[in-house]
């Protein structure tokens, strides 16, 4: 079990409220829909009032740092049974890529790619005491918008299973040249540009996944007291059903 899913959870009870946010737009159609993913008539583009409000707050930081762009959200509530789906089709494309098929699998060959399915995604469990961040209403997926409203060269993709998800991925590389330093610096900036107009507004980053943020949620809290140690922070955003 990841070490966040231990944090308690103090449900506060907010509902889930659609993101109409006046210059944060919304990735439609949504992409885990495009591949097959049953929402069963909710939309994955709410979060709970509180979390929308933080948004509101990071959009507004935005605003002062780069006054034309916007915020994509590419996903954020997320059902368990979605979170299952993108599980299995993870599962599914790592053995397309490897040329592997379930019938040849090893135990060991199984286990190596449940590794890298939850290097991206979180266990779909059932228990109420340890849910899936977005299915807590409490998480979302992000990038930025220019002014042109194309998205914002981050130097990988949103679910990309590669090093390059990891949010100071550039920043540890050594360029060969003056030109890959530009690169490599521009996409390192414009992630912590991300970083920062989020954390402005109380959200925090997964440490694998430059695109992942949430308030609120177990991960939050155990990232809150991973970093403080005067103060125990408790989640207040459990599964929503």
């Amino acid at each position: 079990m990841k070490p966040y899913l231990s944090v308690p959870i103090q449900e506060c009870g907010e509902p889930l409220a659609p993101i109409a946010i006046e210059g944060v737009q919304l990735l439609n159609p949504p992409p885990y829909q495009q591949l097959g993913a049953d929402y069963q008539g909710r939309s994955p583009f709410c979060l709970r009032t509180g979390v929308l409000q933080a948004l509101v707050t990071a959009r507004q930081e935005l605003v002062k740092q780069q006054p034309d762009w916007q915020i994509l959200v590419f996903d954020a509530y997320r059902p368990i049974a979605v979170q299952q789906f993108m599980v299995d089709y993870t599962f599914g494309q790592i053995l397309q890529r490897d040329r592997l098929t379930t019938v040849q699998l090893t135990d060991t060959q199984r286990a190596n790619i449940y590794d890298q399915v939850y290097q991206i995604w979180a266990l779909p469990s059932p228990d109420p005491k340890t849910p899936p961040p977005h299915s807590t209403g409490a998480a979302l997926d992000i990038t930025l918008l220019d002014e042109t409203g194309n998205p914002v060269a981050m130097g990988g993709e949103i679910d990309e299973l590669s090093p390059r998800s990891q949010p100071d991925y550039y920043r540890q590389l050594t360029p060969k040249n003056s030109t890959e330093a530009q690169t490599f610096a521009q996409y390192q900036q414009q992630r912590d540009l991300l970083n920062t107009i989020m954390e402005t507004a109380g959200f925090l980053r997964h440490p694998g996944e430059w695109w992942h943020f949430s308030k609120g949620d177990q991960f939050w809290a155990w990232q809150q007291n991973q970093r403080r140690s005067t103060e125990y922070y408790f989640a207040h955003y459990g599964r929503v059903e």
